[in-house]
């Protein structure tokens, strides 16, 4: 183990939880530094987009750690356990490898031997101006101003983007009660993700919860002046809204590390272990680009399992000076939209065949899928079927991969 006197995670994130979580499971008795942007500490983020805004996790002033259901990832046992100083509400600025320092707005400056960058990503917005009632949806703070914007006497809803994001929020405001319309720029949500055959079995679901899906559709404009009216569709229509929720995406968090010497590209470039190719630099989470194992290709997973699963593999990595273990977890995520449990493991390609194993997608129940290549599975899609897919994954994570990918 290489001597790391301190070590500072940027960003209290799910992602940065688990790497600090690591580095004392693993041995590391250092001092521990964890900033955070937000005001709050670690909190669940899947239940933003489909609890959180249904009313189901009450969140009394809004603070994680507050209410039944509460969204905060740790507790005051374990906080003392960890024994790290939480610096939240302040922002990262830079980050200065050769004088081992990270900057931090307001001039303060952090000396620290090792660095977890785990600052996630922020959403992707219209290149127009966005009047009063407009949202995205990324942090509890977003979640709490669009959750009390949709009880607030509004009718209804304009969701732009049909990803996983987009269709949960239209998923929740249809269980309340609201007028929703779904606008996705592709010709299907979800292909790149499930490919075009599974991709319309998702579209579905939006008919079955009472919701409009326009495909292909684009956006030309928002109306309204101090408030949004209305959403401009690239061919003339104008879709009535009181609340628009712009789900198109996110970009990495990398801004502050420009001019590190890290290699930023979509994220922070890592090798197979989250190392960057700087001395005592990893990174997780939704900000990283990790080598794919056995691929020259790179990739970020902006998935839950990944940001919980790389924080132990980049602590052991940090702390050994070197990539001594790969993160090789298979890429798995879930979603709930409209009273169906979307769950999808493993590395599906373009060219990939699917293959259906029980259900029928066509009769709107669950089923199981199989993707494969060459006669071998490289992925697996369920919905409403947790216990078999579950039983799937794990083949597949036995399984050898083909080639080619």
């Amino acid at each position: 183990m290489t001597t790391v006197a301190t070590v500072t995670v940027v960003g209290a994130s799910l992602a940065g939880l688990h790497a600090a979580r690591g580095l004392r499971s693993q041995g590391y008795d250092g001092r521990l530094v964890i900033v955070g942007e937000e005001r709050h500490r670690p909190y669940d983020r899947p239940p933003l987009s489909k609890e959180f805004l249904t009313g189901e996790f009450p969140t009394g002033d809004g603070d994680p750690g507050e209410g039944p259901g509460r969204l905060a990832l740790t507790d005051p046992e374990e906080e003392a356990e960890l024994d790290a100083e939480w610096l939240l509400g302040v922002r990262a600025e830079a980050l200065d490898t050769a004088a081992g320092e990270v900057r931090l707005a307001g001039g303060r400056t952090l000396r620290t031997d090792g660095v977890v960058i785990a600052t996630g990503a922020t959403p992707r917005t219209l290149p127009f101006p966005h009047p009063a009632g407009v949202h995205t949806l990324r942090t509890l703070d977003d979640a709490i101003r669009l959750r009390a914007a949709l009880r607030a006497g509004a009718a209804q809803v304009v969701v732009i983007g049909a990803g996983f994001i987009g269709a949960e929020v239209a998923s929740s405001c249809a269980a309340l009660g609201l007028d929703v319309t779904v606008v996705e720029a592709a010709p299907l949500p979800l292909v790149p993700q499930l490919g075009e055959e599974m991709a319309r079995v998702c579209a579905a679901l939006h008919a079955r919860g009472g919701v409009t899906l326009l495909c292909g559709a684009g956006v030309a404009g928002l109306r309204g002046g101090g408030r949004v009216t209305g959403v401009e569709l690239a061919d003339g229509r104008v879709l009535p809204a009181d609340v628009v929720v712009v789900g198109v995406g996110v970009r990495p968090a990398t801004g502050w590390l420009e001019g590190s010497g890290l290699a930023l590209d979509d994220g922070v470039r890592c090798d197979q272990g989250c190392v960057t190719a700087l001395p005592n630099v990893v990174a997780v989470g939704d900000v990283a680009r990790l080598a794919e194992p056995g691929t020259a290709r790179t990739v970020r997973a902006e998935h839950w399992t990944s940001g919980m699963l790389q924080g132990a593999v980049a602590a052991r990595n940090l702390l050994a000076g070197s990539t001594v273990e790969p993160f090789e977890a298979l890429p798995c995520f879930w979603s709930d939209q409209y009273g169906a449990r979307i769950q999808y493991a493993g590395r599906r390609a373009p060219g990939d065949t699917v293959r259906v194993l029980e259900g029928d997608p066509a009769d709107g129940g669950g089923f199981l899928a199989v993707y494969e290549r060459d006669g071998m599975p490289t992925a697996a899609l369920g919905i409403d079927r947790p216990r078999p897919f579950t039983r799937l994954r794990r083949e597949l994570a036995r399984a050898p991969q083909p080639a080619g990918r």
